[in-house]
């Protein structure tokens, strides 16, 4: 089994900063694409920025410029840099990840989610 963990979300003032962090563990043989989502209340979940293990990136346009998506493949751990925010981007956040487990299976996993409030 794999887990995703996910951390730093929190309550912000508009025009402040946060960082998340997801952290994978369990039977992992490799980690393909991860990715930041989220669901603000009455709306659907939406992609935010995702990576590739090979280092492609790409955003939501309402996030580009202000959003940083970053990865230590070392310790199957995604990063997102959050700047300049908006409360609109109050949301739950979710961290989502397509693992290769031990049986060389692939597989779609998601994180808990973390809380993002931003206060204008």
């Amino acid at each position: 089994q794999v887990q995703l963990v996910e951390s730093g979300g929190g309550l912000v003032q508009a025009g402040g900063s946060l960082r998340l962090s997801c952290a994978a563990s369990g039977r992992i043989f490799s980690v393909n694409a991860m990715g930041w989502y989220r669901q603000a209340p009455g709306k659907q979940r939406e992609l935010v920025a995702a990576s590739t293990s090979g280092g492609s990136t790409n955003f939501a346009n309402s996030v580009k410029v202000r959003f940083t998506i970053s990865r230590d493949n070392a310790k199957n751990t995604l990063y997102l840099q959050m700047n300049s925010l908006k409360p609109e981007d109050t949301a739950i956040y979710y961290c989502n990840a397509v693992v290769q487990d031990s049986a060389m299976t692939y597989s779609s996993y998601w994180g808990q989610g973390t809380q993002v409030t931003v206060s204008s």
